[in-house]
């Protein structure tokens, strides 16, 4: 029903851009903005088939004229199969264009022009030829030569209209960024000061770990037991005090996110475009030989654009630490799929591999197998623990594992299509 409501509401769009017409050839043939419109919604919506588009759009466009035709002159008898050939050349427009742009593959603007003129052309051909058929109209080589410039004037239109529509969204588009950088510069300032007074603060965390430390002493070898209970006191009022400050850090940090950001969502292909330019140069900084490759489904709005993006990026940052840096043809896979409701995302890649009795831990706080036992550098192991939270509580969805020691791992995240989307 939505594809249906989508081809009917193109098809009465391009029937009345073809009431803006001229007659030439002195006959009932007659030139107009209608396929224009046509061309432009099939190059913007590549979901409608050019075929069937045409087929309706033809059928439109006979009825609008019919229609008016009714109106002025009362009755039909002098256009009623004249009008009908209205239908044919959309079709075949919608035929020649289909057959073209299969072959060819059409993303350019540019690479589209050729088409656009072929298409007009080798419909216009057809109708006229059929009316020559019907002795509605006598052949001379004119015609053809007229043809082929009502295809020129009229697919230029369409490029011109085309590129200034493409040129127009790099506007709304630079202006967007503009905006969203002016925004991001200001975040980022009052950021920084939450992050100075957390790192000032590290100084008096420091103090309490060696308070601790010395009570520890202090009770392990039995001395000065008057003092155990005030130090104590000391040291957990230290600790909530720590607490309150942190958590109204936390609170401003929070409101600066919600609130300083007028954020409306993404795209999933957003979403994707944005992961694959920056974690490829991520790979490309570190060094590493890895091929990174995406395969996704059907594109959807989301609100949830900033769960996706830490979520994928941290799956995809612990394939990439899995994989040594003598690996010569590894590769991390990125699969998006729909099935039963839930859209579905695997994220797999060919490194190490976790050992089955580590696997049942990987998403404990905590918990790492990343040790640099040269530099005694850890992972902290929180970014899975993080993943499961944010997909099982914010995104009430499902995240599983599967590893095999020297053979990769594969996280599949489930979640349901009613949370993500955005209709």
């Amino acid at each position: 029903m939505k594809h249906f409501k989508k081809v009917a509401g193109a098809s009465a769009a391009i029937a009345i851009a073809s009431l803006i017409n001229i007659g030439i050839l002195d006959s009932d043939f007659r030139v107009s903005a209608g396929i224009i419109f046509f061309a432009i919604y099939l190059f913007y919506k590549k979901d409608l088939k050019p075929i069937e588009l045409g087929l309706i759009s033809g059928i439109a466009v006979y009825a609008i004229r019919v229609v008016l035709y009714i109106f002025e002159k009362g009755n039909l008898e002098d256009v009623v199969l004249s009008y009908q050939l209205e239908i044919l050349f959309y079709t075949f427009y919608g035929i020649i264009y289909s057959l073209l742009v299969k072959k060819n593959d059409i993303e350019s603007i540019n690479k589209l022009f050729p088409i656009l003129i072929l298409s007009d052309f080798g419909a216009n051909v057809i109708e006229v030829f059929s009316r020559i058929m019907l002795k509605a109209l006598q052949f001379h080589l004119d015609i053809i030569v007229t043809l082929l410039f009502v295809a020129l004037i009229r697919s230029s239109v369409v490029w011109i209209i085309l590129n200034g529509l493409k040129y127009y969204k790099m506007l709304l588009l630079k202006e967007e960024h503009e905006i969203r950088y002016t925004r991001l510069l200001w975040l980022t300032a009052q950021l920084k000061s939450e992050m100075y007074w957390m790192e000032k603060n590290m100084e008096n965390i420091e103090r309490i770990m060696f308070n601790s430390y010395e009570l520890f002493e202090k009770i392990n070898q039995r001395e000065d037991e008057d003092s155990w209970g005030n130090k104590a006191l000391s040291i957990a009022k230290d600790v909530h005090e720590i607490k309150k400050e942190y958590s109204l850090a936390v609170r401003g940090i929070k409101e600066l996110v919600e609130d300083r950001i007028i954020d409306n969502g993404m795209n999933f292909k957003d979403i994707i475009t944005i992961l694959d330019e920056t974690m490829k140069r991520e790979i490309n900084r570190i060094g590493k030989n890895i091929v990174l490759l995406f395969e996704t489904g059907e594109n959807f709005f989301t609100t949830k654009h900033y769960f996706l993006m830490s979520i994928f990026r941290n799956l995809i940052m612990n394939g990439i630490d899995a994989i040594h840096d003598s690996e010569k043809s590894a590769v991390i896979y990125f699969t998006h799929k729909v099935e039963d409701g839930q859209h579905v995302f695997i994220i797999s890649d060919t490194g190490c591999g976790i050992d089955e009795e580590n696997l049942s831990n990987i998403f404990s706080p905590g918990y790492s197998t990343k040790i640099n036992y040269e530099t005694g550098e850890i992972n902290r192991g929180l970014g899975l623990s993080v993943v499961k939270d944010i997909v099982e509580r914010e995104l009430k969805g499902r995240i599983t594992v599967s590893s095999i020691k020297g053979g990769g791992t594969t996280f599949r995240i489930d979640i349901p299509k009613n949370v993500l989307e955005v209709t």
